[in-house]
């Protein structure tokens, strides 16, 4: 019958068909032996490649072997030749060994230690733990997993970085590795951050330790000048009676602070006839002055004149705020918060410039043949410049074990993430004293031999304010996941341990148990959120 021979035929087609399948396995559709004519199909088997990494098998074909102790980054990181680096390999394995070879995107790495920090691009996996015996590179397993971890631990920098891959979709499976960051190795130099994924990368940790050290302390506060600020400067005399036909008071004088702030002192009253000029303020006149502090003297009249008054002291920067807030996440890890600088002392206020005298009186006046003013007052001295705040404390150094920016993807199975302590916060800079204000110089004298009445003298000018003290930084971070957006997986068997966060620096100048203007202490968890680094600081 023609049935049968036809579907013999369509069998025979069919399978001759799958043997040009690749070696991946065979697949398609025949036609069975029932008139019914039903198709039975073959699903491919998966991939040699496939599979977890404790069983599938380990072959040139599926990744690139890796071994600090027995290769050279001359070999073509087969099996039999590997390479010695592990950034040469996911070099290899990210873009093929040469001669157009497809890339493998998988690299086999050997219990060993390898003392470099290792970029590897989403899509590429890094397998480690194998069992690679001298003159054998067996690359086997134990029954119960990695032999020995493989090792990343440099003596600098961030062990281990995943980044984006070509194919956003592609994730990396990191299996049977050690990572260790050594204490305060990263990029401030002074935080230890053991894994970083950028943004858009992806990443599965299986059976690994990831392992942050220890912080360290926050770098203090840069301290202000030990010596003064800019003095003042001394008034001026005012000229004597019967020396000139009319009198000035004296000139006032200034100070010009580095700030550009100034401190002006009053001048002195003019001599007069029959009454004596009132002398002027110094500058700058505080907003409330109930004291009258740096005011202007009087002149003579039915009375004797009077001095000018003192400046007043400029105010002090007084403590500046301790750091406060999370810090936020960065490429290169975490950054926390500086204590706040210290405030520049306020200029002191001249002195108040002295009241002007007379020459006429019931029994007394210049000689007919003498000029006929009489005394001028004298100027008030200026104030001295306000000190130079202290530098806030620097933040102390983190300790995280997984930095995770936003848009990565991060599953964690089976894992131990461990974070070290943080470190404390830098102690905040001490403020500069203020510069001393100058006296104010004397009024002129009434004319020799008589009892003319003699000028007033200026005010002294006032000390300017001493340079604030800075405040402490923020204590450096304690976190074993840190993370902008959760993205996030946590299997079975992994867990989390953390150190201490560290606390916050003292204020420049505080004193045992002096909380005031100390930094925060760092932020604390198995897992803590942090907002970007564009984010209003919380």
């Amino acid at each position: 019958m023609p049935f049968p021979d036809l579907r013999q035929k369509r069998l025979l087609l069919a399978l001759g068909a799958l043997s040009t399948v690749s070696a991946g396995g065979l697949s398609g559709c025949y036609y069975g032996d029932s008139c019914d004519d039903e198709r039975i199909c073959i699903s491919p088997p998966k991939s040699l490649c496939d599979g977890h990494p404790a069983t599938a098998p380990a072959l040139d074909m599926c990744g690139v072997f890796v071994s600090e102790l027995l290769g050279d980054d001359n070999n073509p990181g087969t099996k039999r030749a590997p390479v010695k680096t592990l950034q040469h390999a996911v070099g290899l394995a990210a873009h093929g060994r040469g001669d157009s070879e497809v890339p493998t995107r998988r690299v086999y790495a050997c219990g060993d230690t390898f003392k470099e920090t290792i970029t590897l691009p989403s899509g590429v996996d890094l397998w480690g733990g194998r069992l690679c015996d001298v003159g054998e590179l067996s690359y086997g397993w134990s029954v119960v997993g990695p032999n020995e971890f493989t090792t990343i631990a440099p003596p600098g920098g961030t062990p281990l970085r995943v980044i984006e891959g070509k194919d956003a979709t592609s994730t990396s499976t990191i299996f049977g590795v050690r990572v260790i960051a050594a204490d305060a190795s990263a990029m401030d130099h002074k935080s230890s951050i053991a894994m970083i994924l950028s943004q858009g990368a992806k990443a599965n940790v299986v059976s690994s330790e990831i392992v942050a050290g220890n912080g360290k302390v926050g770098e203090p506060g840069e301290d202000a000048p030990r010596e003064r600020a800019t003095d003042g400067v001394e008034g001026n005399d005012g000229a004597s009676a019967c020396t000139a036909d009319a009198a000035v008071g004296a000139l006032p004088v200034v100070t010009v602070c580095d700030d550009g702030t100034e401190s002006t002192s009053g001048y002195g009253g003019e001599g007069g006839l029959d009454v004596g000029g009132d002398g002027a303020p110094g500058q700058p006149e505080p907003a409330e002055n109930p004291q009258s502090f740096g005011g202007a003297g009087r002149g003579a009249g039915s009375e004797i004149c009077s001095a000018g008054s003192d400046g007043a002291h400029g105010a002090s920067g007084g403590r500046a705020g301790g750091a406060v807030g999370a810090g936020y996440l960065t490429f290169d890890g975490w950054i926390g918060v500086r204590g706040e600088d210290g405030k520049r002392g306020a200029v002191g206020q001249g002195g108040g410039g002295g009241g002007g005298s007379k020459s006429r009186g019931p029994m007394v006046a210049c000689p007919v043949a003498r000029p006929q003013s009489g005394a001028a007052g004298g100027s008030g001295g200026s104030g001295g410049c306000g000190g130079k705040g202290g530098s806030g404390g620097g933040y102390g150094g983190a300790s995280i074990a997984i930095v995770a920016l936003e848009d990565s993807e991060l599953e964690l199975t089976a894992t131990k993430i461990i974070a070290g302590n943080g470190g404390k916060g830098g102690v905040g800079g001490t403020g500069q004293p203020g510069g001393y204000g100058r006296w104010g110089q004397h009024g002129g004298r009434g004319f020799t031999g008589t009892d003319m009445w003699g000028a007033c003298p200026g005010g002294r000018g006032g000390d300017g304010g001493r340079g604030g003290d800075a405040g402490g930084g923020l204590g450096g971070a304690a976190v074993g996941i840190a993370y902008v957006v959760p993205n996030l997986a946590i299997r079975p068997g992994t867990t989390i341990d953390i150190g201490k966060s560290g606390e916050g620096g003292d204020a420049g100048n505080a004193r045992p148990g002096d909380e005031a203007g100390s930094g925060g202490t760092g932020p604390s968890g198995p897992l803590y959120r942090f907002g970007a680094a564009n984010e209003p600081p919380r």
